[in-house]
This record gives C-alpha cells, structure tokens and sequence, in this order.
C-alpha cells in the first residue's frame, strides 16, 4: 500500500525485486525517454573527451589548442623572470664598468681617504660606536671605469703609461654623494608649467608609470648637482598619488663632456643591467589634498587611502597567483598542454615585482598613522620596505620600523632641520638622525630636490653631525647607506677596488661648514675640465667631537651664571680676541639677563665659589656675538605654514596691511629661533606665500610672549614691503610685471605728490608711502631679477627727481642682483641674498651663480667686491637655525675677503645698516654665547640673552 505522502515505502529500497513485473505502456514511453537521454548525455561527454584531448596539430608552431608556440616558450621564459630573486651587483671582481667608455686611467695621489668601512676585524658593535673609522693616506687608481687599486705610494711605473696624474695635495677623497630622493630632470630648473613632470596626477593608484620617462638629461640642474659632489640620484615620482610610480637611479654624468656618448636618460643609468627595479609610494596629506574631492572622488582620509593602497595590492596579488600557477602547470605539464596564454596585465606588473621582491620601495610617509599603517600593509602582503621619505615621525615610534616585514627595519630618508611647513612636518625634530641612530635604524639625508637644493644635500649630513649623529654615520647618511638601501653596496658608496669609479676630492672636510668639490669623478672620467677652486686654508679632517652627542633641547632660565674659557667676543662696541699662546681666556657674568662682567671678574668668580646660587661653567673655546637677526621670511606671522588657522594670510588681493597687526608669538618657530640664537626677526606681510611680501614690516623679539611685553616690539615700522618676482603678475589690477613695476611707480610718484598733506588715516598704505618718498622709512622689495632690479633703480630715480628726497631703497632675493653690484653701490642700495645661494628655481633667478667648482664665487662675494650693503636673509622660516652657519660658508668660501666679524655681520648690524634701523645689541640684553665659532659645523648654543631679564642657558 502506497504511503499517503506519496513517496514509496521504506521497504522498496532495500534491495531489487527477483519477481517478473508486467510493465504497463505508459512505463515503456517514460523508459524510452531516458534512453534517449542518456544517449545524448554519451554522445556529448564523448564529444567533451574528443575535445580535451584533441588530435596532434600537423603545424609545429601551432598547439592543439591553437596557440602559438613561440609565444608560449617566450611566456615561460616569462615565468623565470618573474619567478627570480634579485641580488645586489657585484663590484669587486669585475675587471671593467659597463657604463665605461674609453678613456685613459686616473691616479689620484696624495689625498686623505676615506674608505667608508671601518678596518679590518671591528666588530659590527664597536663600527657602530665609531670605532675603526678613520682617514687614511693613500692613492686611489681608476682604471676602465672601476677603483682598482687603494694603496700608499703607488709608483707610477706600476701603471699604465698614458694614465693621467691627479694631486689631491693631502685635501680629503670619498666616494660620490648619493642623494636617495631627487627629482632633478623630472622638475627640472628653471621651473616652467609645461616642463614639469614629477607627478601623475590623472589617478590616485599609478604604480605604472616611469619617472625615466620624465628625465630630461639637459635639465642644467644636473650638472649643478654634481658640482656639489652627487654623483647619483635615485629619481621619484612625486608624492601627489598614493602609488606614484617606478623610480630610476642615474648617475649624474651626460654627454659627451662628461665621458658618455649619448645624451640620454637610459646613458644614465647607474646599473645598465637593471638588477633592480624601484618605486615611489605616498601616504598621509599629499594624496589627501590631491584626490579628496568629497562626493566626486577619493581618497578624503587616512582610511581611504589604506583601502586605496590594500585594494591595489589585492589586485597585483591575484595577477601574481594566477601567473604562478600559469608557470607551475606550465612546468609540470609541458607548456605545449595548456590552454592560455600567462596571464599579465600591465596595469599591475611593476607592483606585482614588488610583491616578487624584484623592486626597492621607498615611500613619503610622515605621521605615527602613516607610518604604522603602511607598516602593516608590508606584513599583510609580504613586502620589504626600504626607506620612509620625509619620515619625520619616525624617530618617535622606533619599534613601529621594527616590526616590518622581512626583519630589516626601512630607513628614515630625512632633511637636517627643514620642518614646519605643514601640520605633518610640525612635531620634526632635528635631533631625528641620532634618536634613530640610538635605537638601531638608519638616518639618510636627502634633498627632495628642488625643494632642497642636492648640490648641497652633503650640508645635510653635516647638519645632522652638528645635532648629535656620529661622525662616521653623518658621513654613511649620504654615501654608504644609501648605496646599500638602493642595492649597490657592493659598488657605490666607498673607495675599494671593483667599486664603481665615482669620486670626490673636496677642498675640505666634506662636512665642515662651506665644503666644496676641488674635482668630480662618475664612472673613472673626470668631470670639470677647468674647475673653480677655492682660495682656502689647508684644514686638516674633522675631529669628531662626542660631546655633540649630548643634546640639551630645553635651556635653564637663570638670573645669574658665570661662564669662563671665552676666547673670541665680537660685539657691536668691541672686539676682543686673546692670543692663543697666552694660554689665557676671558671670564663673562650674565645677572639678570646682561653682561654685568667681561674680562678676569675675580671678584664674581670668588664669590661665586662660595655661594650656591650662581653656577660656573666651563667652556674651552667661548665666543661671544650678537645675536642673530631673521629677516625675509613669514617667521612671528605663521606658525604652520600651510594652516591658514596659524597663518596670518596673504594679502594677494591688494589688501595693505601692518605686521604688527598680525604678530604671533610664543610659539614653537619662535622658540626654537631664540635658542638657536636668532632672538630678533624682522617680518613683512606675505603678499602671495611665505616668500614674498606686500606691507609694513614689523621688528620683534623672538623670545616676547606678548607684544605688549616690554621689548617685545624694537620698531612698530620698519620698512614698506612690496614685491615683483614672478609672482607679481598675480597681484590685483597687476597681470603683467611691467604693470606690476608701474603700478609700484605711480603709487610712489602720487605719495610724491601729495607730501604735503596729511592722510586721514595715518596707517593707509599713502601714509606709509609718503615716509617713503620724503626718505624717512626704507622701501624693500623682494626681486630677483636683473632686469627687474634694473626697472626699479630707474624708478628710484624718477621719484627723487619728483622729490628732492634720496629714496632709500633695499632689495630681499637678489638671486641676479651681483649682474648690479655696481650699479646698487653707486644708488646706496641694499641686499639682502634670501636665499643665500640661490639655484635658480625660477625664471628670475637663471642667472643664480652656484659657486665654485662651477663659478668663482656666489652673489654674496659679488655685491661685497662692489662695496654693496649686504646681509644675509631666509626665504624660510626653518633656516633661523642655520644663520651663524649660513655666515660661515661666506666667511671660509670668501677667500679672506671678510673677517669672523665681518662675517656675523651679514646676519647681524648689516641688516639694520641697510633698513637704517637702530639695532638691539648685548646693552639691550640681546647676545649669544658658543662653544666653538658659531661660523664652524661644531659650534654649540651656551646661552642666550634677549631682553628676558634672564639668560637661557644650555648646560
């Protein structure tokens, strides 16, 4: 009996039924049907099985399948690029360079070496604690293209016969400066809209375009770069997109002139075999700014961008397992049995390499999210990170580096002291190269170039030598450590044979204050045919000096200390300097915040040994000197330049405005400015950004809290700003520069005009003006074209002519005003170089002099040949800094042609000469004292006095 559920009993299925059935008609209809069905079904799967296993093909360059063999060998030869594990090229060994090209051998004798390794049998602690490290006297020998021999007294019988003799005369030798992040050519100098190509910006995610496609080999940048001693450049993309590109590493010899046949970018290449492959990637503020387009586009945050980078690496990912798996059955089966083709999508290619470990990345990273973030991403997709670019967090969260995939922690690519330029820069510190150092990592300095200028990137390690990492290691920073984050530390980097002939002879040691190359060697060739060398004195290397180690970044206010071993004092009212052989030194007394005693102070000193209220401290080579002035930058008006909520704004649109109006003190630019000794600043306005100016200038204490501090404001009014570099055709009712410069001229001549009325409002920009053209307040305008310069002499002119009145008229820039020196002498006008060593970013700055071995000289040496009032002046707020330093590259590039003193000026009473300005100097409380020159690389902060009533002292 049938269930009622309708399905068949239980029992039915437990076995078959012996017993004959009568089968009915309808039964045989649906038997039938399934026999037809299941014919189909055989007949199809014996079709499938004809097909899978299809008949030999009679064409041998066709598979069964119907591909081609010879692409399909190609694709498995495919699979062995793809599937190989790079190494880093070998030097030693070699017997020729292959980016060689004839020439004749190169001794070098007599030079002061630098290996760049410690001696033999130091262990890898005590090379870490400096030790092993030392110069050595030696011959270096280049020969087809390689350092072959590294040896004291080479006999020239025991080289070939046509080699070429070098002497060094005892000057130090190293290997070329390597600069690990650049877009020299890319961005090349001058810069021109349609010539820049640093970024590509039409995606966020593109990891496949090639910055080799964007170097121009006759950039002129190139060739002032090497005179700096950079032989090579690892050349980025940009860091506008999270994933911005593969990256190229030349060395910076081209055409002919320099030894090479062509002029190109491939020719440049610093390994023609292209062991390694590179690539740029950014995170934080960049691409947000770029691409966060809320509602249109993305990334818009952090977290998009961590999606953004993770999908991108998914993406490759799956190409490369699908490519592996192509290639293992490729392999296994014969590759004449498969079915496709391997698969490859050029979108992914280069970042799938990475993921192979075939490519060195190097990613713009600043921030403690940025940086653990992309930390994660190397461990979740099993990729080696080699450097963190900017980095200027790393130095806080050390073992968020160590916790990278592949157990080799990413060096942080840094700058010296260039911070504050945005909320990811703000937290910088220039102490960042030692604290990594302490903990294990690497510091590398580079230059961004253009934003640094990498002719002098080597500055940048002496800089980080000057804020506590060792000797050694600052001198690693530019030449063996990157050589070896690059993958050519078995050929770049030090002075051993088999490694690639680039070498620099310096006119001194390459990180005291003012080093410049004496010659050029990429490749065993020479570089300068006839090149500049200084007039300096022989200076033996540097002594490295541990105490620079012990980094005191908060002063002790004091209201009385006592400070001996003072053996130079340059001040406004004396100079004193005791003979070294008298074996005897000056003794200072600050007491509430001024020099109470200069000379023996016996009494003070034996007072103070019976008190313990006043300390004494001991310096071994005291200099005492007015303190700095910072003038041409937006220092006192901003704080965080690219924050408009800690900026005091433009005033682009034709707004005239007062300094003092907008002053912004107790901050963090203007604390570090006090400590390094800068305790005065004279700010302008910005007209459009931080370099340049339209207003009433304002002189200020850095140190004040308030303006209504006494002291705090030295000169309410200082001097009427307007500017006509470039920028100028920017201005309102100005879209040209000859509008600019007549726009300037008929505002001066309508002053003129009406000098004898009163304006209604005495702090108009008429009012200002008619101070300017009766001669009672200083006109500046920050130019630095030649030709713009010349414009503005002719309109002095006319407006005294109108007058009567000597117009007394300065000039901030001044990249071209050396063309002028005489012509600003005879019109008594003043220059003040911001930046010091112009290098030509802009169209108005082309005819920038760059210094020796390129040119004798730079515009500083120029203008004071020509009796020209001249100071020196920063176009940025971070160089407050590098004043005293800034004066010593004057003073040992001059070739005696200024005293220490004459020096200091430049960055003192030379600014006040040209304002006609009385200056605050120690009898107002406003001095600084070192230990060691404050114009030499290991000078030191001691005490600062600036109006205060107290002195800050560094112990």
């Amino acid at each position: 009996m049938d269930d009622k559920t309708g399905l068949p009993p239980y029992d039915a299925v437990k076995g078959p039924s012996w017993k004959r059935a009568k089968v009915r008609k309808s039964r045989a209809v649906r038997l039938l049907a399934v026999a037809c069905i299941a014919f189909i079904a055989f007949a199809q799967w014996k079709q499938l099985k004809h097909a899978s296993t299809p008949p030999a093909s009679t064409n041998p360059d066709i598979t069964a399948h119907g591909l081609s063999v010879e692409r399909l060998q190609q694709d498995l030869a495919t699979c062995a690029k793809l599937q190989s594990k790079p190494e880093d090229p070998a030097g030693p060994g070699r017997d020729r360079n292959a980016r060689y090209l004839d020439g004749r051998p190169t001794l070098i004798r007599n030079a002061t070496v630098w290996v760049g390794e410690p001696a033999d049998g130091t262990s890898a602690d005590d090379a870490r604690k400096e030790k092993g490290f030392s110069w050595i006297s030696a011959d270096v020998y280049l020969e087809y293209g390689l350092i072959t021999r590294v040896e004291s007294a080479i006999a020239l019988a025991g080289v070939s016969a046509d080699t070429l003799v070098y002497d060094a005369n005892g000057r130090p030798l190293t290997a070329g400066i390597i600069d690990m992040h650049s877009h020299a050519g890319a961005a090349p100098l001058p810069e021109l809209d349609y010539n820049e190509d640093t970024n590509e910006l039409s995606s966020d995610i593109t990891p496949y375009v090639r910055s080799i496609d964007a170097i121009k080999p006759d950039d002129p940048q190139l060739q002032v770069i090497k005179s700096g001693g950079v032989t090579t450049s690892l050349i980025l993309p940009g860091s506008g997109n999270n994933m911005g590109g593969e990256a190229y590493v030349i060395k910076h010899a081209v055409g002919k002139l320099n030894g090479r046949n062509e002029t190109s970018a491939a020719d440049m290449l610093a390994d023609p075999d292209r062991n390694w492959r590179f690539m740029k990637m950014a995170c934080g503020e960049n691409p947000k700014r770029v691409y966060g387009k809320t509602g249109e586009h993305g990334p818009t945050s952090r977290m998009g961008e961590s999606w953004e980078f993770r999908h991108a690496f998914e993406q490759a990912a799956s190409v490369v397992r699908r490519q592996d798996d192509w290639c293992d059955t490729a392999a296994a089966l014969g590759v004449e049995n498969v079915k496709g083709y391997l698969p490859q999508e050029l979108r992914w290619e280069s970042l799938g390499a990475l993921l192979r470990g075939q490519v060195h990345l190097n990613t713009h990273c600043y921030t403690i999210p940025d940086l653990e973030a992309f930390i994660d991403h190397t461990n979740e997709f099993k990729f080696i990170l080699r450097a963190f670019h900017h980095a200027h967090q790393t130095y806080l969260v050390p073992e968020i580096l160590k916790r990278a995939y592949g157990g080799d922690p990413p060096a942080s690519a840094l700058f010296a002291d260039t911070m504050w330029y945005k909320s990811e820069a703000y937290s910088a510190s220039e102490y960042a190269g030692k604290y990594l150092y302490d903990n294990g990592l690497t510091p590398i300095y580079v230059s961004d170039n253009p934003v640094l200028n990498a002719q002098h990137v080597v500055f940048e390690a002496a800089k980080a030598y000057k804020y506590g990492l060792p000797y050694h290691a600052a001198l690693a920073s530019v030449t063996t450590a990157p050589a070896e984050r690059l993958g050519f530390g078995k050929r770049l980097g030090k002075i051993k044979p088999g490694f690639d002939a680039d070498v620099v002879v310096w006119d001194s040691d390459p990180l005291s204050v003012g080093a410049a190359p004496a010659q050029v060697w990429i490749d065993g060739t020479a570089q300068f045919e006839d090149p500049v060398e200084l007039n300096k004195p022989f200076a033996e290397p540097i002594v490295p000096d541990e105490r620079l180690a012990d980094i005191v970044e908060t002063p002790t206010m004091m209201d009385q200390v006592i400070f001996t071993g003072v053996k130079k004092v340059f001040l406004a009212k004396e100079v004193l300097s005791l003979d070294p052989a008298s074996g005897k030194s000056y003794n200072i007394v600050f007491s509430k915040g001024e020099i109470a005693c200069l000379g023996s102070c016996e009494a003070e000193l034996k007072a103070a040994s019976k008190s313990d209220e006043v300390s004494v401290i001991d310096l071994e080579n005291g200099y005492l000197a007015e303190s700095f002035t910072a003038v041409g930058s937006a220092i006192g008006l901003t704080e965080i330049d690219a924050e408009e909520d800690t900026d005091n704004g433009d005033d682009g649109s034709g707004a005239f405005s007062r300094a003092q109006d907008g002053l912004l003190l107790d901050t963090k630019k203007l604390h570090t400015s006090y400590n390094y000794g800068a305790t005065k600043a004279i700010t302008a306005p910005k007209f459009r950004g931080g370099k340049t100016h339209h207003g009433v200038s304002v002189g200020f204490a850095t140190g004040a809290s308030t303006q209504l501090e006494k002291g705090a404001v030295f000169a309410a009014d200082v001097a009427v700003h307007y500017t006509l570099d470039l920028s100028a055709k920017g201005g309102e009712g100005t879209p040209s520069l000859s509008s600019a410069v007549g726009a300037l001229r008929r505002k001066l001549l309508e002053a003129a005009a009406t000098l004898d009325e009163t304006a209604k409002d005495p702090y108009s920009e008429l009012a200002f003006l008619q101070k300017v053209a009766n001669g009672s307040l200083p006109l500046v305008v920050t130019v630095h074209s030649a030709d713009i310069i010349a414009a503005l002499l002719k309109v002095k002119a006319a407006v005294e002519e109108t007058t009567g009145s000597a117009l007394r008229l300065a000039i901030i820039g001044g990249a071209e005003s050396w063309l002028l020196a005489d012509e600003l002498a005879a019109a008594d006008v003043g220059v003040v170089l911001a930046p010091l060593l112009s290098y030509a970013t802009g169209w108005d700055q082309r005819r920038a002099l760059t210094g020796a071995p390129l040119t004798n000289g730079t515009a500083v040496d120029r203008l004071v040949d020509a009796g020209v009032a001249t100071a020196i002046g920063i176009d940025e707020d971070w160089l407050v800094r590098d004043l005293g330093l800034l004066a010593g590259i004057v003073f040992r590039n001059g070739g005696g042609r200024l005293s220490e003193k004459a020096a200091l000026d430049l960055v003192s009473s030379n600014v006040y000469k040209i304002l006609g300005l009385k200056q605050p100097t120690a009898d107002d409380g406003h001095f600084v004292l070192f230990e060691g020159s404050p114009l030499e690389i290991g000078s030191r902060v001691k005490a600062v006095g600036g109006g205060k009533g107290a002195v800050s002292v560094f112990r």
